[in-house]
């Protein structure tokens, strides 16, 4: 009987065995159907093989329990593109966890994902491209905790089929294209713990039966949403709350009384929306809150910001900027909160004077209260600790002499206190602090003079704005020291003396505003010429004299040049008037004579420019006399030639002779590379139906749809009948290294998938030629639409409709994309139109690329397109976000002004947003409201001021810009 029961477990044992490595056999087929199915352009499946003898379980990506079933499968971030295999993933009987996120897979959800019911806990499909509805099968995933769907490209209504998931702790369903809003049956979701509908273009009224969602610890409702109701009072319910970002959405109405019972409320983000009323009082009563607040750009209205002194007294940062807020800075509140660290109060209506006690914690690093109605000194231990950095408290009525203790305060990097009453003089010291970028003091009562620099000065010293004060004394030489400094601004003071010939060690000087000094001695130095990177040079209203020296010309990049007002005397040098870049001159009420040259861009500028030179005569000011200065071509032997003359020909002939032979050289060598340079590769980041032979049949004269400096435009058609853009780079320049980086960087680009983004497919490449592949934009671009023969019949609404698309692709790569990716050439051109007339970014990441490879001359000395480069690139040579919002910016004038900004004459008028609207001609303002018109062009107007700081950079911004739809024609 022993034997039998034996030989009964050694035959059930062999069948346990018999049937896992059937079941191994089975999920091994599986895994290579989904291998099948995917294009892995990087080989990150090459282990995925039968050619091994190991199992499954040794697959890259693959995990297994211990009796050898797949139980795991992440292969997450591996470049995979085509569409989610779900036939062959429902073979996969055992799989508990599927993470394919961050590639670049693209068509539906399948239903097929629905066999994996059994046990199925976590499916991960975050950051591809998937597109179409939430399948109502997945309902049947009954074991399923996480649900991740971020960043894809789903539409239709929010999934009801979620709920029934009684399971599900984590859904992200953020950054997707959902229409409608929230249902109520959100509220049912009991064991929802992580709920996240960001970013996914919601509507109407935030459901109160949300506040059932007792066990629900972290909620994200905010951000690319555009609610039309408030906060329901019912979130108050949420007492396992630890997270609320419902910033940046929409939301109005007044902030509910009941988020005071969220008890365990670490993190509140209600910035960017229209919320009205005060802080409520309750909210002190939040004891876990983090010793962070940013309750900014709100539209609070108040007194007392001490309603929110209940809460922890541990306060590192306290943000209430942009609010109504008026009164007094209580001093009991703000000036003792032991930790603070940040505070940030500009733009409100507090009266009074600042806390005298402000900085004696000893750990102040930033105070901002510009744009306020302050008065009184400046507190005297704002530096106490020696961490203080930033000082900004521009824009007020401040009066006193400037704290002596701040030309000590070595921790120090930006002070702006411009437009008070400040008197006195500037702290000794100041200017040799190590670690300062920023000085602006203008538009006070400032006197004495330049205070004394010894050695070097501040190293990184980038602006000095001391106009419109009572600085008297001689422009020091040593002002010849502060080497990185971009702009100088003395104008509006009684300097005297002479302009320092040491200003010609200012390599990094971009703007020189001397004006209005009466400086009485000498000339214009031309030491000048050699600040290269100078755009703006005001020397008018002084008393300068001499002739103007030619070495101004040096400065390929001056823009506006005006020496009006002083005792110049001499010609204008033709040099100046040859000079391609300037925009904007003024040699007016001199004493300049003879011819005024009508070249160059000197043909643009008419007689105000010249006016008030007795002895000038030109095209603008009347004949010139005979003898007059520039005006005599004497006559020259035109004889026979000379020896030297026929020496010279000889030798030229010669020379030409031998490079001739030399390019036939050349030639053969040419010819033979070419034969080795043929050998195209395709590299896709989707599936593809065609190969680089059809994409080279495009490359015809009669298909360029586009060409600029980053390379010539063809329209394809491939063998299924599908359009693609073929855009081909310009040529690598000689001696040049030919990847630049360019496949790594390529390979960043072509895994980028977002809605308002055109999408790379793939590209083509040999040794001579990169050609990129990608989708077809059948309404061409917004250039052609402003400035083409359509743009008369553009609808406002859809002007408007295509900017805030645009400004959403460019929020996605500054800051959904890792590491984040700056386009460096924004302009109407590289935004494009399918043919719906949505707006997607082009071009996106190709100026650095061009730049870098010195394959376009212009594209080497300019990261961006003249008219919308940020004025800061002329003297940093450095683009940031802030360079790509300030040529946003730009574009989204456009539709306000109607004009292009490489048009001179239209320049000025974009100082300020929109003057056009006082003009009869906008009809179209009554329909859309003019309050919600001076909203989206002061947002927009933001975008090109010059300071970066302030600068929208927050993605919620872009929701500002939008605007009721109308459809009224221009």
């Amino acid at each position: 009987m022993r034997l039998h029961y034996h030989h009964l477990a050694v035959v059930l044992l062999a069948a346990v065995a018999a049937a896992a490595t059937a079941a191994a056999g089975g999920e091994a087929d599986a895994l290579l159907a989904v291998k099948a199915a995917l294009d892995d352009p990087t080989g990150a499946l090459a282990s995925w093989t039968t050619n091994t003898t190991s199992s499954p379980c040794a697959w890259s990506g693959v995990a297994c329990n211990a009796r050898g079933a797949v139980v795991g499968l992440d292969v997450s971030g591996r470049n995979l593109t085509g569409g989610l295999p779900g036939a062959a993933l429902s073979g996969l009987q055992h799989l508990a966890r599927l993470d394919l996120a961050a590639n670049a897979l693209s068509g539906p959800i399948p239903a097929a994902l629905s066999r994996l019911a059994p046990f199925l806990t976590h499916l991960n499909l975050s950051n591809n491209g998937l597109n179409g509805t939430f399948p109502p099968q997945l309902s049947r995933l009954r074991a399923l905790r996480v649900l991740d769907l971020y960043n894809n490209n789903l539409t239709g209504a929010l999934p009801l089929e979620v709920v029934s998931l009684r399971k599900l702790r984590h859904l992200h369903l953020g950054g997707n294209i959902f229409s409608g809003g929230i249902p109520p049956e959100y509220g049912h979701g009991g064991s929802f713990k992580y709920l996240a509908l960001r970013q996914t273009s919601l509507s109407g009224y935030p459901p109160g039966g949300l506040g059932n969602l007792t066990s629900l610890r972290e909620f994200y409702i905010g951000y690319f949403n555009s609610y039309s109701g408030g906060i329901p009072p019912e979130l108050g319910n949420m007492t396992d709350l630890v997270r609320l970002d419902a910033a940046n959405c929409g939301l109005s109405g007044e902030i509910p009384p009941e988020l005071g019972n969220l008890a365990n409320l670490d993190t509140l983000f209600l910035r960017v929306n229209g919320l009205a009323g005060g802080i409520p009082r309750e909210l002190g009563k939040l004891a876990s809150l983090q010793p962070k607040v940013d309750l900014s750009k709100k539209g609070l209205a108040g007194e007392d910001p001490a309603k929110v002194r209940r809460l922890q007294r541990t306060f590192t940062l306290l943000n209430l900027f942009r609010n109504k807020l008026q009164g007094d800075i209580p001093e009991a509140f703000v000036g003792d909160l032991p930790s603070l660290e940040v505070l940030q109060l500009w733009e409100n209506n507090f009266t009074g004077g600042m806390p005298r006690r402000l900085g004696r914690n000893g750990r102040f690093q930033l105070l901002d209260l510009s744009s306020n109605r302050l008065t009184g000194t400046l507190p005297p231990d704002l530096c106490a600790g020696g961490k203080l950095e930033t000082l900004i408290a521009l824009g007020n009525s401040l009066f006193g002499a400037i704290p002596a203790s701040l030309g000590k305060c070595t921790s120090l990097t930006r002070v702006r206190l411009g437009d008070n009453y400040l008197n006195g003089s500037i702290p000794e010291g100041l200017f040799e602090l190590p670690n300062l970028t920023q000085v602006e003091l203008q538009d006070n009562l400032i006197s004495g003079g330049f205070p004394a620099v010894s050695g070097t000065g501040a190293p990184n010293l980038g602006q000095i704005s001391l106009s419109n004060n009572q600085l008297t004394g001689a422009l020091p030489a040593f002002i010849g020291s502060f080497s990185g400094v971009q702009k100088l601004l003395l104008d509006q003071n009684a300097f005297t003396g002479e302009i320092p010939p040491e200003i010609g060690r200012l390599q990094q000087l971009s703007k020189a505003d001397l004006s209005g000094n009466s400086l009485p001695t000498g000339g214009v130095p031309p030491e000048i010429g050699k600040c290269r990177l100078l755009t703006y040079l005001d020397l008018s209203r002084n008393n300068l004299s001499g002739e103007i020296p030619p070495a101004i010309s040096g400065m390929r990049i001056l823009n506006y040049l005006n020496l009006s007002r002083n005792q110049l005397d001499g010609e204008i040098p033709a040099t100046i008037a040859a000079m391609q870049s300037l925009t904007a001159v003024d040699f007016s009420y001199n004493n300049l004579s003879g011819l005024v040259p009508a070249t160059g861009q000197f043909s643009y500028f008419n007689a105000t420019s010249f006016v008030g030179n007795p002895g000038l005569c030109g095209p603008y000011l009347g004949p010139c006399h005979p003898g007059a200065p520039g005006t005599d071509h004497g006559g020259r032997s035109h004889g026979g030639l000379s020896n030297s003359f026929k020496l010279l020909i000889v030798l030229g002939l010669l020379a030409l002779s031998i490079a001739f032979a030399a390019m036939a050289i050349l030639k053969a060598r040419s010819l033979k590379k070419a034969s080795e340079a043929r050998a195209w590769k395709l590299t896709a980041f989707q599936r593809l139906e065609f190969t680089c032979d059809d994409v080279l049949d495009s490359l015809k004269e009669e298909n360029i749809i586009g060409k600029g400096g980053a390379g010539t435009v063809y329209k394809g058609t491939m063998p299924d009948g599908e359009h693609v853009a073929v855009k081909r780079l310009p040529a690598m320049s000689r001696g040049s290294s030919h990847d630049h980086g360019f496949s790594a960087e390529i390979q960043t680009l072509g895994r980028i998938r977002h809605r308002y983004i055109v999408r790379l497919l793939g590209f083509c490449s040999n040794n001579e030629t990169n050609l990129l592949v990608y989708e077809y934009m059948p309404n061409g671009s917004l250039g052609e639409l402003l400035h083409g023969k359509k743009g008369g019949h553009l609808h406002w609404d859809t002007r408007y409709k295509v900017a805030v698309e645009a400004a959403k692709g460019l929020c996605y790569l500054h800051h959904d994309c890792s590491p984040p990716i700056l386009h460096r050439d924004v302009k109407p051109n590289n935004i494009l139109l399918d043919s719906d007339f949505e707006a997607h970014v082009a071009d996106f990441g190709l100026a650095k690329f061009l730049q870098d490879s010195g394959t376009s001359e212009r594209m080497s000395a300019i990261a961006g397109s003249y008219g919308y480069i940020a004025p800061e690139y002329a003297y940093t040579l450095k683009v940031d976000e802030t360079s790509d919002v300030y040529s946003l910016g730009a574009v989204l004038l456009e539709p306000d002004h109607r004009k292009d900004p490489t048009d001179a004459r239209s320049r000025e008028s974009w100082g300020w947003p929109s003057p056009s609207f006082h003009g009869p001609k906008n009809h179209d303002l009554d329909a859309i409201g003019l309050d919600t018109k001076l909203l989206q062009i002061s947002l927009i107007w933001l975008c090109t001021l010059e300071e970066l700081d302030d600068r929208p950079l927050n993605g919620g911004d872009v929701d500002n810009l939008s605007a009721p739809s109308v459809a009224v024609e221009f």
